[in-house]
This record gives structure tokens, C-alpha cells and sequence, in this order.
């Protein structure tokens, strides 16, 4: 019996180090926004892949192109605004996949503001998120023509924190929400949905793809990481459809996960229920339909746009081909 025992103990030690390794870095920190790889994770469904993954959190000073090209990751979560505009720049980022199908994001004003359309912008102070999620926001407002360096017929743009706090304060007319959290921050803190006006990037034809997960192109020319990725790929977005089966289960496991204890139940439970709307039925294939209407938004910059020309290679079907084979 006991040898018996040894031996079960040995093979398991070997089927656990036979786990192919898998680093994910995170576009933000622990929280609903990615639930579907908590969960997934903790279900063991990487673990039924043959995957021993790692998920690293992100943060305000975690940039997640930085973190993959210094060989800290072997895929991010990133939007492909920010994944584009690096790519441009020299860093070979790939769509591998795009649980997001939709966009979350906003720019919530005061009512009190007198703003009703966009085209009361015009001499107002409007919050901005930078580090590539001003991206789309810029592309906004040239299609709007307005300058954002302020002014009478411009827009005058402050670098909001991960906060609400310049509409709360009045620092701000209006500034940059998501849908599943900071829509919310506004809320608790004590403005009420009638005393807000929103604007949906989706509604003004200027949404651009959230939340894909992006390699290098060098790491694609394993086909044995594109097999890793792959499971990878198929796993998470098992993890996502049991989040939209159970959200508030989804919710706890986030909880569980969050070492800094900053997060609330309450919170993170309506964020869950908000980010499962956006991934849909997606199975991880990217539409790329959708992909060059991003393009063609972040192209649409006037004299300054995010990117200069169309890029080539930038999204791949390989891995999501795969996946679907398995």
C-alpha cells in the first residue's frame, strides 16, 4: 500500500510539473473586470488544460506592453488602442484573441453642467485617463474638432486618476467611466443616474476594442506556445462563461483573490454583472470587423492621430483556430 501510495505521489509530481507555464499580465488590478481568469483558475479549468498559470495584477504603474516586452509575461490584457499605438512604435504586439466584445466606455458629465450633446464640450474641462487609455478619447475629439489644448472652442483636459473624484469635487464638467466601475463610483458617492449625462463611446461611433489578449510575434513562431496559448485561450473563456453562469460566485473568487482588501462585495458583484454584458457569447474570436473600425477611429486623428497607417499582422486567427480544433 504504501508503495502504491509513492507511486500515485510520484506520478501526480510529474503530471504537475509536466503543467506547461503560463504568465498573464493583467491590464489593472484584481477585481470583475477579469473574472473569467479568477475563475477559470480557480475552477482548475488551466489545470485541465495542462497549464500552471500565473496571473499578475496590474496597476497604475504597471504597463502591461512594458511588462511583455521585458519577457514578464507571455500574453497581457491590453485594449487595442494602447496595443496598436505600441506596435507602431516597435513593439510587435498581436490580437491572439478578444473576449471584449463590446466597449464599457464612457464619459459621465453633471447635469448641472448644461452639457446635453457633444457639442457643449466646447470650453468645458473634461477628465482623461492617460497611459494609452486616452487613446480613443483623443480620436473623439478630433472628429469633433475640438482643440484639447482648452480655450473658448476647445476642451481643456486634466489627467484624471482612477477616480471620481474630479466630478465629485467639480474639478471636472465630465470625466472618462467605465461601465462596470467607475460609473458606479459616481453613484455611491451620492449623484443620482438623473442628475447625469452619459455618453457611451459605442453610441458616438468612436468605441474601439477593450480588453484582448495580445503576444509577441516572435512568441507565435513556437508552434508549441501557439498550442499553449491556445488551451490557454479555450480555458479562459470556459472561466468567462461560468462567470455569466454565476456572477456572484465569479465575484467571491474574485474577492478571494485580491490581497489588498480593497475591494467590496457590493462593488465587485455589479462589476461582474456589468463586464459579462460586454463579453457576450464571445468564444475569444476576434471580429475583425470591429477591429478596423478601431483602426479607422484611432486613423481618424486629423494632424495627430494615434496611429499613422494601417498595421499589418497586428491580429491573428492562429490561436483561436486552434483552439477550435481541440
Amino acid at each position: 500500500m504504501l508503495a502504491a501510495a509513492l507511486a500515485a505521489l510520484g506520478l501526480s509530481t510529474a503530471m504537475a510539473s509536466a503543467a506547461d507555464p503560463l504568465t498573464l499580465q493583467l491590464k489593472w488590478v484584481t477585481q470583475g473586470q477579469f473574472a473569467g481568469y479568477y475563475v477559470a483558475q480557480e475552477k482548475g479549468y488551466y489545470e485541465e488544460a495542462g497549464l500552471d498559470v500565473t496571473i499578475k495584477p496590474g496597476g497604475p504603474d504597471v504597463a502591461p506592453e512594458q511588462v511583455i516586452a521585458g519577457g514578464g509575461a507571455d500574453v497581457i490584457v491590453d485594449w487595442m488602442p494602447a496595443a496598436l499605438a505600441a506596435r507602431e512604435k516597435g513593439l510587435a504586439l498581436v490580437n491572439i484573441a478578444q473576449p471584449f466584445k463590446a466597449s464599457g466606455m464612457e464619459l459621465t458629465c453633471r447635469k448641472d453642467t448644461g452639457i446635453t450633446g457633444p457639442e457643449q464640450f466646447k470650453g468645458k474641462t473634461l477628465g482623461v485617463w492617460f497611459s494609452g487609455n486616452e487613446y480613443p478619447f483623443l480620436s473623439w475629439m478630433s472628429k469633433l474638432k475640438l482643440s484639447t489644448q482648452g480655450g473658448a472652442d476647445g476642451v481643456t483636459v486634466i489627467k484624471q486618476g482612477f477616480n471620481v473624484d474630479p466630478l465629485i469635487q467639480k474639478q471636472a464638467d465630465c470625466i472618462s467611466t467605465m461601465t462596470y466601475n467607475e460609473y458606479w463610483q459616481v453613484i455611491d458617492a451620492g449623484i443620482p443616474a438623473d442628475q447625469l449625462t452619459v455618453f457611451k463611446y459605442e453610441d458616438q461611433g468612436v468605441a474601439t476594442l477593450e480588453d484582448g489578449l495580445y503576444t509577441t510575434e516572435e512568441k507565435l513562431k513556437d508552434p508549441a506556445m501557439v498550442d499553449k496559448l491556445a488551451r490557454f485561450v479555450k480555458a479562459s473563456m470556459r472561466g468567462w462563461q461560468e462567470a455569466a453562469k454565476d456572477p456572484d460566485a465569479a465575484a467571491q473568487i474574485v474577492l478571494d483573490n485580491d490581497t489588498t482588501g480593497a475591494q467590496t462585495e457590493e462593488h465587485q458583484k455589479r462589476m461582474v454583472g456589468e463586464v459579462i454584458k460586454l463579453v457576450g457569447e464571445s468564444d475569444g474570436t476576434l471580429d475583425t470587423q470591429a477591429a478596423d473600425n478601431t483602426v479607422a477611429v484611432l486613423m481618424g486623428g486629423g494632424s495627430d492621430p494615434v496611429i499613422t497607417k494601417k498595421p499589418e499582422g497586428a491580429w491573428t486567427s492562429a490561436v483561436t483556430d486552434r483552439m477550435k480544433s481541440m
